[in-house]
This record gives C-alpha cells, sequence and structure tokens, in this order.
C-alpha cells in the first residue's frame, strides 16, 4: 500500500449521515458505488460513450470512513482489450479538521463498452 493514489482523481464528494450503517460508520455499499461512479467516468471517457460493470475484484475495507470525511475516488486503466477495461480504483480520504489523508480501500473494476442496445462494442 503506496502513500500516495494511483491514477487521477474521478471522482469527490463528502460522506454524509444518510450513508451511515447501524454502526454510524459509512456503508460499505455506498462506498463501492462511489467507487463504480468514480471508475465509470474514466471508462466512459476511454469508451467514448455508454459502459457497463461486469466485475468488480478484491475489494478489503482497511478502515471505516467516517461521516464528514472528504471522500476521494482515484482511477487508473490498468488493461484495455477489444470490449473490456480493467480500472484500479483507490478510495482515500481527507479527515477534516486534521487533514489526515488515509487510503480506505481499492479494488479492480471490469466495464464493457456497450451500445444504444446494450450490447458489447469494440473500443474506438
Amino acid at each position: 500500500m503506496g502513500d500516495r493514489p494511483r491514477g487521477q482523481l474521478t471522482l469527490q464528494t463528502i460522506a454524509m449521515p444518510a450513508d451511515t450503517n447501524a454502526n454510524g460508520d459509512i456503508f460499505g455499499g455506498w462506498l463501492m458505488a462511489q467507487m463504480d461512479l468514480g471508475a465509470s467516468v474514466l471508462a466512459r471517457a476511454r469508451a467514448r460513450g455508454r459502459v457497463a460493470t461486469v466485475a468488480v475484484e478484491a475489494m478489503a475495507f482497511l478502515k471505516p470512513v467516517r461521516v464528514g470525511d472528504v471522500v476521494s475516488i482515484w482511477s487508473e486503466m490498468e488493461r484495455e482489450g477489444r470490449t473490456s477495461m480493467r480500472i484500479h480504483v483507490e478510495v482515500w480520504v481527507t479527515r477534516l479538521p486534521s487533514e489526515e489523508v488515509l487510503k480506505m480501500t481499492e479494488a479492480t473494476f471490469t466495464f464493457v463498452a456497450v451500445d444504444e442496445a446494450g450490447r458489447k462494442r469494440v473500443l474506438p
């Protein structure tokens, strides 16, 4: 685990009280959705159009995300196929007021480029 994010910043948001689980920490499903959105920014740009998420690999939560954390999603293209893309995604938070920056989780998302009917299409 490095001390700097990999890739480019593709999404940033603030963790809010409505996004918490029963323990008062941010719900893992919410965090995974933010990762999917952030990775899709990179995938859509590369595909020049619609994409669909087809797989998520090896996600482990390192630390809990807290309400008020600034959540930053970093994405990096790992590999491209004919129709698909593997994108490494990392979640880093900035904790205020200390401004401590922490890595929370990472995973690899696979997207496929799709046409308007949802069928696979070749990457441009």
